[in-house]
């Protein structure tokens, strides 16, 4: 049920620039996971695209109104520091090489 995500996840990020940091995919619950230095940048799932950002980034583009808070189940908490973008569509490519890179910095910057 889940290789339909990480193939997805695979050709978004095949069209992705992000510098020198390698994402790497992989099964994720679900969906689909893109790794960075290790650790979980964003994810792929029935629930829509996800990325991991500051808590501050993740404010931000929640009182925007542009994306969602992450829940994976409806009685489940909310997953901090991430915001979800139900329709990945929505996103031009450029703002997805936006969130990309964000989160890669984001996972450099709590890895030090």
């Amino acid at each position: 049920m889940a290789q339909p995500y990480l193939s997805e996840l695979q050709e978004v990020l095949a069209d992705i620039n992000v510098g020198d940091t390698e994402l790497v995919c992989k099964h994720f619950f679900s969906g689909a996971a893109a790794y960075a230095n290790g650790k979980i940048v964003a994810s792929l799932s029935p629930k829509g695209l996800a990325f991991k950002l500051s808590e501050r980034r993740c404010d931000s583009v929640l009182s925007e109104g542009i994306a969602k808070p992450l829940q994976y189940f409806e009685r489940s908490p909310v997953k901090r520091g991430y915001v979800l973008f139900p329709d990945k569509e929505q996103l031009s490519k450029s703002e997805l090489e936006e969130f990309f890179r964000e989160c890669v910095l984001t996972s450099t910057q709590n890895a030090a």
